[in-house]
Formats: C-alpha cells, sequence, structure tokens
C-alpha cells in the first residue's frame, strides 16, 4: 500500500452524510436499491467504452453484480466488475458529493424527514445512503485499463473525513463493503437481501449474484450451498411485453433508471417497426431535479443499442424543453461501432428522438385530458420549462400550445389553469383577439391600470408572471387564428367590442384632451415618445404604453437585470381625460406646478407597471410640495 492520506469533507457534505443517517430511517432498505444500481451503471458504462476497446474487458467478458453478507464480521459486500474508478474519479465522484448543487440542496431543506428524504434523490447521491445502515463504508476499486498497481482504497466513517490510499487490486471493478451498525443485522439476512433485489432491482439487465441458498439432506440437515446463482430475472425490463409488467414494476424501474425516490407522475411504453425499431420507456417524473434549470446538464434518457448502453444525454435524444423526462430507449438498428461524434448528426438518432418528442406530447395531451390533478403536478413542476418548446420546437409548435396553462382574471386562484382553448371558448361576441399581460408577479398584473377598461367590459386578461413568458409571447403570436395582444403595447382597438356611440364619444373625448396632451408633452420633454388621451382607463389617471412592435418594458428590465445593454425605447404616456388630477392639471395656471403634476402622472404611471424611476428623490420632493400646498 502506498500514498495513504487523510482528507476532509466540505462543511456542507458533514451536514448531508448526518441528514442521509438521519432522514432516511424509514426506508433503510433503500440503501441496497442504490448501490446495486451504481454497479449496473459502472457495467453499462464498461460495455460501451469496450466497443472500441475491447482490452478493457481484460479476460473477465461476463458482467455481473455480487452481493454478499458475512455475519460474522457483520459485513455486506457489494462487487461489480464494471468500469471501476481511477484515484482521480474517486475524488471527483466520491469525495466530492453533489458538485455543484450542494449549497442550494442546503437552501431548499426544511425539517420534514419525509420532504428532506425525497429531496435526496434529487441530487445524486445515493452512494451516501450506506451510511444509514453503516458506520463504516471501504470502498476498493480499479479502472479498467489501468495496471493492478493502481488500485484504490476508499474508507469513511460519515464524519468528517475519509481515508484515500493506492493498493493492488488484481480484479476491475469497485467493491462496497459496508460495516453494518448495531441493529442493522436483518441486512445480512440472505432471504432479506434476496427480496430487496428482487423488489427493487430485478429488471436490471446483468445477473445479480449471491450465494446458493442453502438446501436439507434426507435427514433434515442443513446443507451450505456451493458456488453463487442469479437472484434476478436480468432482463431488461423494457424489453419484456407491456402485459408482463406490472404498474410496481414500472415505478421501481423507473426510481433505478432516474435515481429518484419519488413514483413517477405517468409514462409511455411502446415498441416502434418501421424504418427505425427500437423500444421507448419514457417517463414524466413527479418532482423537479434541483438543476433542471441548468441546460448544460448531461442527464436525461438513455440510450441502448441491442441493450449495449451507448450514451445518456438530454440533448441528443431529448429536445432542451424535454430535458425533464426519464426512460431509456434501446434501438435495434443504430451500429454498434457508432461514435459520439458520429451519433450527434445521425438521421436515425433524430428520426428516433422525433418519435420519441411525439409519444411524450401525447401523455401529456392525455394527462391534460382524463386527469387534471396530476396534470396540475406536472404543470407545477415542468411547466415553465415546457412553454421554452414553443420557441425551441416549430413543429410541435402548435400542439405545445395546447398545453400551456395560464392564469387569468378569470380565474381567483393563483394557480396557472387556464389554457389557450379554455380561454378561445369564453371570448365575448365580436372579441377577435386573445389579450394578456406580462409582469413580475400576479399582484402587480392584477394590480396593472392596462386592465381597467378590460375589467369594466367583462373581457378576460391571461396574466403572465413567468420569465419565460416574454419569450412565448414572441413566439407565440396567434392560436386558432386568434392574435395574442398585449394589453400594454400599441394604441387600443377593442374592435367590436365598443359600439358605434362609444366610439363616437371615445374620439370626442380625445379631441378636447388634445391641447392638454401636447402641454404635458411639452413639461416631461424627453422623458415620453408621445402623450394622448385614452379611453383605456377607468380608475387611474395615466399609464404608460410601448409601440405594438417594440420591446415591453417588462422584457426591458429582465434584460438589463441579466446584464445585457438594451437601448431604452421611450414609451407613450396615456392619460385619463376623466380623471379628477388630470383635470387639476389641466385648471392649473402656474407652470412650475402643472410641472410637478405632469412629473407625477409620469412616475405614478412608470410604477404602477412596475418600473424604477431614474430619481426617487425628486419624486419624493415632489409628493412633498403638492401636499403642502394642498394643505396651505
Amino acid at each position: 500500500m502506498s500514498n495513504k492520506e487523510t482528507l476532509g469533507f466540505q462543511t456542507e457534505v458533514k451536514q448531508l452524510l448526518q441528514l442521509m443517517i438521519h432522514s432516511l430511517y424509514s426506508n433503510k432498505e433503500i440503501f441496497l436499491r442504490e448501490l446495486v444500481s451504481n454497479a449496473s451503471d459502472a457495467a453499462d458504462k464498461l460495455r460501451f467504452e469496450a466497443i472500441e476497446q475491447p482490452a478493457l474487458l481484460e479476460s473477465d467478458p461476463a458482467l455481473s453484480i455480487r452481493i454478499e453478507a458475512d455475519k460474522a464480521a457483520r459485513t455486506l459486500t457489494i462487487t461489480d466488475n464494471g468500469i471501476g474508478m481511477s484515484r482521480a474519479e474517486v475524488i471527483e465522484h466520491i469525495g466530492t458529493i453533489a458538485k455543484s448543487g450542494t449549497k442550494a440542496f442546503f437552501e431548499r431543506l426544511t425539517g420534514d424527514e419525509q420532504k428532506d428524504a425525497n429531496l435526496i434523490g434529487q441530487f445524486g447521491v445515493g452512494f451516501y445512503s450506506a451510511f444509514i445502515v453503516a458506520d463504516r463504508v471501504t470502498l476498493t476499486t480499479r479502472r479498467a485499463g489501468l495496471p493492478a498497481s493502481e488500485g484504490v482504497r476508499w474508507e469513511s466513517e460519515g464524519h468528517g473525513e475519509y481515508t484515500l490510499e493506492t493498493v493492488e487490486r488484481a480484479a476491475r471493478g469497485t467493491e462496497i463493503v459496508l460495516h453494518l451498525k448495531e441493529g442493522m443485522d436483518e441486512f445480512l439476512d440472505d432471504w432479506t437481501l434476496r427480496r430487496i433485489v428482487r423488489t427493487y432491482s430485478d429488471h436490471i439487465s446483468l445477473p445479480i449474484e449471491m450465494k446458493k441458498a442453502a438446501s436439507f439432506d434426507e435427514d433434515g440437515k442443513e446443507v451450505a450451498g456451493e458456488g453463487y446463482e442469479a437472484v434476478n430475472q436480468a432482463s431488461a425490463l423494457w424489453a419484456r411485453s407491456k402485459s408482463e409488467i406490472s404498474d410496481e414494476q414500472y415505478r421501481e424501474f423507473y426510481k433505478h433508471v432516474a435515481h429518484d425516490f419519488s413514483d413517477p407522475l405517468a409514462w409511455t411504453h411502446a415498441r416502434v417497426e418501421g424504418s427505425q425499431e427500437y423500444t421507448e420507456l419514457l417517463y414524466i417524473p413527479s418532482r423537479a431535479p434541483f438543476d433542471l434549470y441548468d441546460r448544460e446538464r448531461k442527464q436525461g434518457v438513455k440510450l441502448y443499442v441491442r441493450r449495449v448502453f451507448i450514451m445518456e444525454d438530454a440533448n441528443k435524444l431529448m429536445p432542451m424543453y424535454l430535458r425533464f423526462v426519464r426512460g431509456v430507449i434501446d434501438s435495434a438498428d443504430l451500429p454498434l461501432n457508432v461514435s459520439r461524434e458520429i451519433l450527434q448528426q445521425s438521421r436515425d438518432i433524430d428520426a428516433i428522438r422525433a418519435g420519441c418528442v411525439k409519444k411524450v406530447l401525447g401523455l401529456l395531451d392525455d394527462l391534460a385530458a382524463n386527469d387534471a390533478d396530476k396534470y396540475a403536478t406536472f404543470w407545477r413542476e415542468f411547466g415553465q420549462v415546457l412553454k421554452e418548446g414553443v420557441g425551441e420546437d416549430f413543429a410541435n409548435k402548435a400542439r405545445i400550445a395546447k398545453l400551456l396553462r395560464f392564469a387569468s382574471t378569470h380565474e381567483d386562484g393563483a394557480e396557472p389553469k387556464v389554457s389557450l382553448a379554455d380561454y378561445v371558448s369564453r371570448m365575448q361576441a365580436g372579441q377577435d383577439k386573445i389579450y394578456y399581460i406580462t409582469a413580475d408577479s400576479r399582484a402587480a398584473a392584477l394590480g396593472s391600470p392596462h386592465l381597467e377598461v378590460f375589467r369594466k367590459k367583462g373581457v378576460e386578461v391571461l396574466l403572465l408572471t413567468d420569465r419565460v413568458d416574454e419569450w412565448v409571447t414572441a413566439s407565440l403570436t396567434e392560436f386558432e387564428g386568434k392574435p395574442l395582444v398585449s394589453v400594454a403595447k400599441g394604441a387600443l382597438d377593442l374592435g367590436e367590442l365598443e359600439d358605434e356611440s362609444d366610439k363616437a364619444a371615445q374620439k370626442e373625448a380625445e379631441e378636447a384632451a388634445r391641447p392638454l396632451a401636447e402641454r404635458i408633452s411639452a413639461l416631461l420633454g424627453d422623458a415620453v415618445k408621445e402623450v394622448r388621451p385614452t379611453a383605456r382607463l377607468t380608475d387611474s389617471p395615466a399609464c404608460l404604453v410601448v409601440g405594438e412592435h417594440e420591446m415591453s418594458a417588462h422584457l426591458e428590465r429582465l434584460l438589463k437585470q441579466a446584464g445585457q445593454d438594451v437601448p431604452h425605447a421611450k414609451p407613450v404616456l396615456e392619460i385619463n381625460p376623466g380623471h379628477m388630477l388630470v383635470k387639476r392639471l389641466a385648471d392649473e395656471a402656474d407652470d412650475a406646478r402643472a410641472a410637478d403634476l405632469a412629473h407625477v402622472l409620469f412616475d405614478q404611471a412608470l410604477l404602477a407597471e412596475g418600473g424604477k424611476l431614474e430619481d426617487p428623490a425628486a419624486f419624493v420632493h415632489r409628493i412633498n410640495r403638492l401636499m403642502l400646498e394642498l394643505s396651505a
């Protein structure tokens, strides 16, 4: 042995290990599923790398996982002959927990043990579930292709540090020895271990071996078994007929393939034949992972070719807006020696991807139509991500549009559950547009003066408060022939929702207020593009709008917050000629006081639509002066 060193975990990791140990006690046996799943992944990786480097298989081409219990030593050992790890890989994958997400993980923790336990699966830290049942874990490994002298031993008691040393290891792969805690003897029982394997890992496509069970001779004496036997079916679940698979087996396979502790929301399983032959088993999770909005993440659907693992890459097998999908695709047609670079440009992969996208969207269609509660759960977890598809997937844009859900003035609750089809079905006679407003929050949207005339006429307005909504409305300009129109852009045109007498009265009021609009425009100077009377206001004195084809003020703020250099578009100030404050301004003879009133009108309108004042102090001084004059 050589190069032994003791290394410390990150401070956050100490807390995480304690959380693992104390919050998952209600489902202790999960640890074995996690370790077996990791071993299966290691075998899959070796199969793939051995396609181009057969020498990696050395003299041991038969891949398997072995579980052994030693009652005398009170140890449980899980061994695989998969890809193994080098010293650097051990430090990266075992010595560092949830590399990019540990801090985010702790920001989401609560005192709720069950919730904490569910969060564990989202962070890919299944290996550390071993500390639920063990007070010391010893991992010995050697990466395939490295010499026996470059074996590595990692050991920790799950506290503040671990040891790492170089050892001789003739066999490639990984051996994990769990030194069990007091009270964990149930995991030394042969029957218990077999039951756990058959419950959680029966579908794994390589044999999980244990020592043959004891038998009894003619005199009734127990005879120890000789050799090893597979205790799982060792067949890929996705390759079996749907009629042979129970819902519980589907759920357990999801937990294996997604490394998730929660049940999936829904799944689709199909065999596709024709120009492309492949089997797909795709799942919609019930919870979003912590790194859902990391568009660089590689985890996703796993691709197999004739049950040989090829890759796991969300971007290659699913569009980015479906990066939450988990599962497997097993093709019978792709050549086994295909390289990653060729695979990126493969027409076959593109065809498989297109087919799977249709399946997933079909599954979501079915949920939306037949299970409102499940679809509400899906939308709460993944709705913002699905919205990205409107701009990314032109071929399926209309289909995705039907799946979108929004809050609206028609609904009292904040939950977004209004579809565009729902909105269209409630449109008033003569209404030919779908109206919406974008804002930072629901409260800001509902408080916007732009909604006043729509409330007066009972016209529904969609309330768009997600950051991605500006992207959605830029790409989705119409639905079923009805244009989507922002209530904060362009001049108000309600079309047939207004009768001729309303239009005539409005025009007369606007003409009468035009001199006032010109005076206010002169007082505000370069702050506005134009000042004009409007009929869109009933209670507020003024509001700001931008041109129909200009960037909205909300989008401009979002881009500036993201550090973008965005040219400022001067807004149009629309005034309500019937409001008392506007009438007061019209009657004001003193130019200084009129200027104060005009700037207060502008600043109030800016604040009402979520903007930020360039000179808050000047606004306060004007308000104070006007209040003092009124009280004099």
